[in-house]
């Protein structure tokens, strides 16, 4: 019998908080539940569509936590996410009952970058952008199963 897989949560709050996005990414929309970071900052990236965040104390980052995330779907996110992003332990609350969870959350590494700013907005960037967003999502997976040995079934 096999082993079960590992379940993992992670805390989305930028591009990945759009279902289009994840289901090209790990082939399913995973449950969730709106959540909030406490003590970090949402900001905007100077020419860049996507979000970072940061801890700030005394600010709070909405979004949602994934739950069941398997060992697969957790390293092509962590590719996804690029190495400009740390992948850090958090604990979070969700939004309807206030229980507290420990949940992965990817994190911009340079706290002193300058190019962010302001607040982002995911209506907006959905509006906008989502549609070349799924097209370049969908590029990245190719681009990944090319490089992923192939395993026979």
């Amino acid at each position: 019998m096999a082993a079960a897989a590992a379940s993992h949560r992670v805390f989305v709050y930028g591009t990945l908080m759009a279902e289009e996005v994840v289901r090209v990414l790990i082939g399913r929309s995973p449950s969730s539940s709106p959540a909030v970071l406490p003590n970090h900052q949402r900001f905007s990236i100077k020419r860049r569509v996507y979000p970072a965040i940061l801890p700030v104390d005394g600010k709070e980052v909405s979004g949602k936590v994934f739950k069941g995330i398997t060992d697969r779907e957790l390293n092509v996110l962590d590719i996804f996410e690029d190495e400009e992003y740390v992948k850090r332990t958090v604990e979070i609350s969700l939004t309807d009952t206030s229980e507290k969870l420990l949940a992965y959350a990817y994190i911009w590494g340079n706290q002193d970058d300058p190019d962010l700013y302001g607040e982002w907005d995911f209506e907006e960037w959905k509006r906008v952008h989502l549609e070349d967003y799924v097209k370049m999502t969908q590029e990245f997976m190719e681009e990944l199963e090319q490089l992923e040995p192939k395993t026979e079934t």
